[in-house]
């Protein structure tokens, strides 16, 4: 991992990002034990390209920020599947919230988890992460507080390995990070994080419609290499 401390390195946007991620990934192309699983909505783009690059599944783990309601883009916590739910204490005694106001934020936040994991999952089967290398990807991490919940619903379903695979994180994020997986890849590591968005040039909102586009897209490629596969091993017999 390499700190960038005399001069601001940008990623154009969030595909460039995922491609920048695969040299450090490439050892876990072609092999079938092996998952990315995107955080939408911003980490699908990122995703999309290591799990097409490396030619492996690509699949979703919907987690919400659960943002301090005076400073909406600092995260308090975050939620996942399964009824998990991360606190960040760092952040509560900075900005003190009442219980009510917390759990009023869990209620909305869970609604909206919800309505996502519709949206993007479909008719997706339910994750099945056991004996599986899980790839957690997202656009880039700042207080890591989705990330941990991302880490505690995968881990909830016994994986064989956790990697995280991020474009940019602070140090210290990091440093708890790999304290909980067993590997993290980051190519970029600010001291001084500012915000996510700060490191692209181009960093719109990914929409509904991209995540889903992007889904299928992936799917049409997985298909496509499972029929490859099945006439390889027909020409073989």
């Amino acid at each position: 991992m390499s700190h960038d401390l005399a001069r601001r390195t940008l990623y154009p946007d969030r595909a460039e990002a995922g491609r920048c991620l695969v040299a450090s990934l490439s050892r876990y192309a072609g092999r079938a034990d092996v998952i990315v699983l995107a955080l939408p909505r911003g980490g699908v783009p990122v995703a999309y390209e290591v799990a097409t690059a490396l030619k492996v599944r690509l699949d979703l783990l919907v987690v919400r920020k659960l943002g301090i309601p005076s400073h909406p883009e600092y995260a308090m916590g975050a939620i996942a599947g399964g009824g998990v739910k991360i606190l960040n204490d760092d952040a509560l005694r900075a900005y003190p919230v009442d219980r009510t106001l917390l759990e009023s934020v869990v209620a909305k936040e869970t609604q909206e988890l919800i309505r996502r994991e519709r949206a993007y999952r479909g008719t997706r089967p339910p994750l099945r992460l056991k004996d599986q290398t899980v790839i957690l990807v997202d656009d880039g991490l700042a207080t890591g507080a989705s990330m941990m919940a991302a880490i505690q619903a995968t881990r909830a379903l016994s994986p064989l390995r956790i990697v995280v695979a991020v474009p940019v994180a602070p140090p210290e994020t990091l440093e708890a990070m790999w304290g909980e997986v067993d590997e993290v890849v980051c190519p970029l590591v600010p001291e001084r994080m500012v915000s996510v968005g700060y490191w692209y040039q181009d960093f719109p909102q990914t929409s509904d419609e991209e995540v889903i586009a992007l889904m299928d897209k992936a799917g049409l490629a997985e298909s496509s290499r499972a029929r490859a596969g099945e006439a390889e091993d027909d020409h073989a017999r």
